[in-house]
């Protein structure tokens, strides 16, 4: 009996190809995105994990010599006091437009240098004999292994875990060679386990200085927000997914009433046929949950690379742009598909459970609200709206503003059919003629059966005018911002310290104004950061952007009584104008300015450059900008390479840095646009499988008006109009949900996360063209169904007629 059964069942999808490739593709779509975004938030964990260990091993007080490099002589002293110490030679090395940071060790005093690996296999032959031998050896992270091999002129490259991507460790030999130095360190490691009763350090070196290892922030904690976005798109797909999902079910179920009171009827036991149904679903949902894993392995491979730019641009997170295959997130995707596909058929199997043999012929719309169902939607709605508003008032931190944006789009989402009832019942009273108030009510009744489905399209249309408006408000004061801070014409990078002294002779009579772009790396509240110093001139005065500022901030800046702080420091510590800001262990300043500094995750602070070079008179003074006439720009850059002898590689222009810029900024939100639009391609599905959910469904109510008069073609036309205006009144609900969703993610995600606001823009073409893409995926999702109604024989219209119903 259960083999029969078995077969009955399946043969149901055998006449249905069409809803079992519905139901496969929810399921496929839903896993796909929800175990892609697993998958992009796995491996950028995994990242996080690696990087910290690479941290960690490297986490040990140091010397350093504020005045600049340390001296041998103090190296060879600590040594033969009995001290372990270590040198560390640390610097930037431009290869091929990027900029690798160089830690050279010295072999024999170090820690161990980090897992090596060959193709992906653990090296284990290496050892401090090869590293001091030959040309020596440089360890990188296996993403930047071509890069570093294809520049040439370096050694041998050897892949290594737990480095960042553009993190390169090497012997100290090697590193003075790579950047030009003279061999002596930077800092002196200090090792754990001294020997007691050694001579102080202050009697051995009186010139140097000993800090406590930086405080790094938890790169998993920092990137919450971001990974909290990824798992929101994750989620908002997955039930959208779920709603086609449930259509499709609810379909089968309707249509084989029938058959389960024909199986039951002939002694099939009422606890096989719901195992018999629970099988069912079992196999297409690991079926479907398999395509689901291979396309979200897919998705998650196209966009792990601008994840990964997105994490490196605001965060400063190392993450790879490679994908490693992990059963974990496989596991999960599998996991959720059974969970979603369980949640979709609970309902259809618990009738069936109770359905009596006797009624199983009574065919009826299973999903129709009711009156109390909505008004039980409204009340939660209030309460979750009362929720959101509390959170927005007293609540802090990410999770408090991400559970406020989930309790205002559910909301908004509950609301949506009371709204759409409302709207269609005050046309229906102004309507004139007959079918005219036909329309309106058969619309006004078709609006609970398609309720799941324009909840779906209302989440994918207000999170893209959210994450858009966010994105685009952002580009806008990005751009402008940039026409600020970018003020010079001409970007000069000298190769050493004569070389840059005779440059600034050599222009000083040839452009308006040298302005030194000089830094030195600092701790600021507790993070590393860098203090810039500039020279008083009008650029600063005129083009800087400020957020707040003393009265006389620039005389007090140019002064050294004062100092600019970019607005991530100023957030994260608290203080604003007039508060003191330490920048160095003995160096603090009272704030003057506070600065915007976006795609910027470090803190940062900016003094006069006198102040920092009496500061740090060994200061790098390399960098400089250069304002010259625009029509001159040219001229000057050609005299620089010509005339002065300076490489081209080392003269950027104000329009290149613009372009990098934007770029950078552009593959920085790739992703979410990206995900915005699978998320509504999957709504319109979900409004496809409703559709034809219903269609099959609405023959007895549409046989009456096409026997009276109506032609077929006109009553699939009417279909088609009636999903395209349920289509735009969604999108006007959408919109102000929308824009909330933006203001929030702008005045609270944003800060909290990035540590910067930006003023929200309107941009009403943008979602004038959304609102047309919404209306042609619901008209190309009602043509099929109207097709279908339209090419419906007359002969399957009449049986309405002589059919129990």
């Amino acid at each position: 009996m259960m083999a029969a059964g078995w077969s009955a069942l399946w043969s149901h999808w055998r006449r249905h190809p069409l809803q079992l490739f519905t139901l496969i593709a929810g399921l496929a779509m839903a896993t796909a995105l929800w175990s892609g975004v697993q998958a992009i938030n796995g491996e950028a964990r995994t990242s996080y994990a690696e990087a910290e260990d690479a941290v960690a091993r490297a986490a040990l007080p140091r010397l350093v010599n504020p005045e600049g490099p340390i001296p041998i002589a103090y190296y060879v002293a600590l040594r033969r006091a009995g001290w372990d110490v270590t040198p560390l030679l640390e610097g930037p090395l431009r290869i091929d437009g990027s900029t690798f940071q160089v830690r050279g060790i010295e072999t024999l005093t170090a820690v161990a240098p980090p897992t090596v690996t060959d193709g992906g296999n653990t090296d284990t032959d290496i050892g401090p004999v090869d590293i001091l031998t030959g040309d020596g050896i440089v360890f990188a992270a296996r993403s930047a292994q071509a890069q570093l091999e294809d520049a040439g002129g370096l050694p041998r490259i050897v892949a290594a875990e737990g480095l960042g991507p553009r993190q390169l460790i090497t012997d100290i030999r090697t590193a003075t060679r790579l950047l030009g130095s003279d061999g002596a360190p930077t800092s002196l490691l200090i090792l754990p386990d001294q020997r007691p009763g050694l001579t102080p350090l202050a009697d051995l070196v009186p010139g140097l200085e000993e800090r406590d290892p930086v405080e790094t922030e938890d790169l998993g904690r920092l990137t919450d927000s971001f990974h909290l976005n990824l798992t929101a798109f994750g989620l908002l797909s997955f039930a959208v997914g779920l709603f086609i999902v449930h259509g499709a079910i609810g379909l089968a179920f309707e249509q084989r009433r029938a058959m389960f009171r024909t199986l039951r009827a002939l002694g099939l036991p009422l606890r096989q046929l719901v195992l018999l149904l629970i099988l069912e679903l079992g196999a297409i949902t690991i079926l479907g949950a398999l395509i689901g894993l291979a396309l979200g392995y897919l998705i998650a491979a196209l966009l792990l690379p601008d994840v990964a730019a997105t994490l490196r641009g605001l965060y400063g997170a190392p993450v790879e742009g490679g994908l490693v295959f992990r059963p974990l997130w496989a596991a999960a995707g599998l996991a959720m598909a059974a969970f979603g596909a369980g949640v979709a058929a609970a309902e259809g199997i618990w009738r069936v459970a109770r359905m009596p043999i006797l009624t199983g012929a009574m065919p009826r719309a299973w999903a129709l609200a009711s009156t109390r169902t909505l008004r039980r939607q409204g009340v939660l709605a209030v309460l979750l709206s009362v929720l959101a508003l509390v959170l927005a008032t007293m609540g802090s931190g990410l999770v408090a503003g991400f559970v406020m944006l989930g309790a205002l789009l559910v909301a908004a989402a509950l609301l949506l059919p009371i709204i759409l009832l409302a709207v269609l019942r005050t046309a229906e009273r102004a309507s004139k003629g007959v079918v005219a108030g036909w329309f309106w009510a058969d619309t006004r009744q078709q609006v609970p059966g398609l309720s799941l489905a324009l909840m779906a399209l209302l989440l994918a249309l207000a999170a893209n005018i959210g994450v858009g408006t966010m994105v685009a408000s952002f580009r806008t004061t990005f751009i402008g911002w940039l026409d600020q801070r970018l003020a010079s014409e001409l970007y000069v990078t000298a190769r050493t310290e004569d070389e840059a002294a005779r440059l600034r002779e050599w222009l000083a009579p040839r452009s308006e104004a040298v302005l030194p772009i000089w830094s030195v790396d600092a701790t600021l509240g507790g993070r590393q950061g860098e203090v810039y110093g500039i020279r008083d001139h009008a650029t600063y005065r005129d083009h800087w952007p400020l957020l707040g500022a003393a009265p006389d901030v620039w005389d007090r800046v140019a002064a050294g009584e004062g100092a600019l702080i970019n607005e991530q420091m100023a957030r994260r510590l608290g203080i604003g104008i007039g508060d003191p800001a330490d920048l160095a262990e003995d160096w603090a300043l009272p704030v003057a300015g506070v600065y915007s500094d976006y795609g910027n995750p470090q803190p940062q602070a900016i003094v006069g450059v006198e102040a920092l070079a009496a500061r740090y008179p060994d200061i790098s003074k390399l960098r400089h900008g250069i304002r010259v006439a625009p029509d001159r720009v040219n001229t000057l850059r050609a005299a620089l390479t010509d005339d002065f002898g300076l490489p081209d590689d080392l003269i950027i222009d104000q329009a290149a840095i613009k372009s990098l810029s934007v770029s950078i900024f552009e593959r920085t939100f790739a992703v979410t646009g990206a995900l915005n639009v699978l998320t509504l391609g999957i709504a319109a599905l979900a409004i496809l499988t409703s559709l034809l959910t219903l269609a099959g469904l609405r023959l007895p109510q549409l046989a009456p008006v096409w026997a009276i008069g109506l032609t077929r073609t006109k009553l699939g036309r009417l279909e088609v109009v009636r999903t395209l205006l349920l289509a735009v009144l969604t999108a006007i609900v959408a919109l102000p949900v929308g824009l909330l969703l933006a203001f929030v993610l702008l005045a609270i995600i944003n800060v909290e996360a990035f540590g910067w606001r930006i003023g929200m823009a309107y941009f009403p073409l943008d979602w004038l063209r959304l609102f047309l893409l919404a209306a042609l995926a619901a008209g190309l999702a009602a043509l099929l169904p109207a097709r279908r109604l339209a090419r419906t024989p007359p002969a399957i219209l009449l049986k309405v007629f002589a059919n129990e119903r």
